[in-house]
């Protein structure tokens, strides 16, 4: 059972607790969950499948109903965050997608149960482009990530985006010989070292006062060696680093990954995003679970990137979609489905 991808319909409560009890516990690297956002809101798919959150008409099917609010919304939450985190395995992680205006009452619950020590982060992601409408406040185009680990000790594989044309041509204005772009960095740091090799002089010059070479006075000769440092109008060493040699820039706590034009399921999220997450936080044959799973999307990301899969969803509009997705060869088959929507 532990080797095989699982869908289940079913109260995702109950949905966690079955893997709790059939040897999952302890097992899970990585959870990813956007659960109703206290909205009060009703989500519907009508004939054509076109998801609606405001209007629908009279044929659409109701795909959810977002109408836990206050102090009942943040215990559901509660009870199922409880047997995630006995899930999660000691180098786990949760990301928690939410709504800015419950999502802080959502973080001190679950500074509750990881600790504050495993939070790490509050993310920012841009869902959509900024309305016009006539309101008394800003306009809202974000939401948040509440990002934790179990332990500080994570799975953890650096992410980075990829430069912009604009940020490469700004951050690499130097242009080589060769067309090639670069930009160059100081070659000391701060802090003095005493009689230490890093304070010693690279051809005759010594590290300004306060400071120190990054590197061995023997490496330093291989960098100009190899043509990688620039003397300013100064005699200043500064090393080059090009734009070619990099991969990326770090990914910060501000997300620029906007919901999908056409869903196929109400408050469906990005791929690329859900990708993002899965290489940051797992690895291969990694097991990712999204007990809100919706239209599948974190399962389709899992399985692209060589993981284990498990959604659940309450949903039978959901469960329908994803299976749909899965018959489309979306994902790998075999699969085991586990229905639990008639079991008490």
């Amino acid at each position: 059972m532990i080797e095989d991808n699982i869908l289940i319909q079913g109260d995702n409560k109950k949905g966690l607790q079955w893997l709790l009890d059939n040897g999952y516990e302890g097992r899970i690297d990585l959870v990813y969950i956007d659960p109703p956002f206290a909205t009060g809101g009703i989500f519907s798919i009508d004939t054509n499948g076109r998801v609606s959150t405001i209007s629908k008409s009279n044929s659409a099917t109701i795909a959810y109903k977002d109408v836990l609010q206050g102090d009942a919304f943040i215990e559901f939450l509660r009870e199922r965050i409880v047997l995630i985190h006995k899930l999660l395995s000691d180098r786990g992680s949760l990301y928690l997608h939410i709504d800015y205006k419950v999502g802080h009452y959502v973080k001190v619950m679950l500074d509750s149960i990881f600790g504050m020590e495993n939070f790490r982060n509050d993310i920012t992601r841009i869902k959509c482009n900024p309305k016009n409408f006539d309101r008394i406040g800003y306009g809202n185009i974000k939401d948040m990530i509440l990002f934790y680990t179990k332990s500080a000790n994570p799975i953890w594989n650096t992410p980075k985006f990829d430069y912009t044309g604009e940020e490469l041509l700004k951050l690499y204005a130097k242009i080589d010989k060769d067309g090639r772009r670069y930009t160059t960095v100081p070659l000391h740091a701060p802090g003095e070292t005493k009689d230490g090799e890093t304070s010693k002089p690279f051809k005759g010059i010594y590290p300004p006062q306060g400071r120190h070479w990054r590197c061995s006075i023997e490496e330093l000769e291989k960098l100009d060696a190899m043509g990688l440092i620039e003397w300013s109008a100064k005699g200043n060493p500064r090393k080059k680093n090009y734009a070619d040699e990099r991969d990326g820039k770090l990914a910060q706590d501000i997300w620029k990954f906007k919901a999908p034009i056409y869903p196929s399921y109400p408050t469906q999220k990005n791929m690329d995003m859900l990708k993002f997450i899965v290489e940051a936080s797992s690895q291969k044959d990694s097991i990712v679970l999204d007990c809100f799973c919706g239209s599948g999307t974190t399962l389709h990301a899992a399985q692209m990137l060589g993981r284990k899969w498990i959604g659940i969803d309450q949903s039978g509009v959901a469960i329908d979609v994803t299976k749909k997705n899965l018959d489309l060869g979306l994902f790998a088959n075999p699969y085991i489905f586990i229905n639990m929507s008639n079991k008490k």
